[in-house]
């Protein structure tokens, strides 16, 4: 019976570890200090207690996960060779990958539908968007998504595997892990693909479902400023939201390239996405680069 697993790594880097290691680190860095940052600066400024920034510091704290699941075993890989995983850190990352990468797809389409209410019944707003309603919203992503990762997860490794335990890949998903089993792979190749189709998809169209409207609001629009105004904060959400789902779209549209794509997209995703995340929403927001620059002016008077 299989105890570990072997992750072979990023292939055809030879010669490159250093330099990839010297650089996904300065990209992890900048991920913990960059969702930090943001998450720290919303709870201290009360001017950003407002529904949207709760749905945003859920955000952080998912990129803050997602960009620790597989990162700090490939700094590994590249610079110490450490390349043995046990089963129970193989089934932590399948667990934790599909978790957050589900909580983040249901959490995009809650906030397209925040940006909906606002921009289309702006007037009803606090009574739709109550804190009671976001807190089940938020709570139900997280929720719905733990239920998500635990059967897949169990699924992948209720199975017998006693042949190889190299995955050739650099960190443990189903499909390269689920290629190890002794047993039949139909069942769980099905009910995993399906399940990872489905979700983005719904959540695709319904995120697709609300800019429609929330397009059609801002061009019934009377003034210029108004529809600015409304278009700006939809654009960083938009922003995000093109850098989730595009790479998958690459891959799944691509067949034909998919075996090419499928390491740098999800290199992109895991180690690049999370970083970028933080900087589309204080780059474009008023509002939260001033909340910085009062934190970073609450801890110059601290020291």
């Amino acid at each position: 019976m299989v105890t570990h697993f072997v992750l072979l790594g990023i292939p055809n880097t030879d010669g490159f570890q250093t330099i990839l290691f010297v650089t996904f680190l300065a990209f992890y860095f900048c991920t913990l200090l960059g969702n930090l940052l943001i998450f720290s600066a919303i709870l201290a400024d009360d001017r950003l207690h407002t529904q949207m920034y709760f749905f945003l510091c859920n955000l952080s704290i998912i990129d803050l996960g997602f960009s620790s699941i597989s990162t700090p075993k490939l700094l590994a890989n590249l610079w110490a060779k450490s390349r043995t995983i046990s089963l129970g850190g193989c089934m932590s990352q399948v667990f934790f990958w599909h978790f957050l990468v589900s909580t983040e797809c249901l959490l995009y389409t809650v906030m397209a539908y925040d940006r909906y209410v606002a921009i289309c019944h702006p007037l009803r707003y606090l009574l739709i968007m109550n804190w009671r309603v976001c807190a089940l919203l938020a709570a139900g992503t997280w929720i719905a998504s733990s239920f998500h990762a635990t059967i897949l997860t169990s699924l992948t490794f209720t199975l017998p595997y006693c042949g190889s335990n190299v995955v050739e890949y650099f960190f443990c998903d189903i499909f390269p892990v689920v290629k190890l089993l002794c047993a039949d792979k139909y069942v769980i190749e099905t009910v995993t693909f399906t399940n990872i189709g489905v979700v983005p998809m719904t959540c695709f169209f319904l995120i697709l479902a609300s800019y429609v409207r929330i397009i059609y609001s801002i061009l019934k629009m009377n003034s210029a400023k108004g529809r600015r105004k409304a278009a700006s904060t939809c654009a960083s959400h938009l922003a995000v939201v093109m850098l989730f789902f595009g790479p998958c779209a690459l891959i799944y549209t691509q067949p034909q390239l998919s075996k090419m794509l499928v390491t740098p997209v999800q290199l992109f995703s895991n180690v690049v996405t999370p970083m970028l995340n933080p900087a589309i929403y204080t780059l474009r927001n008023k509002e939260v680069k001033a909340a910085l620059r009062k934190l970073r002016g609450g801890q110059t008077l601290a020291r």
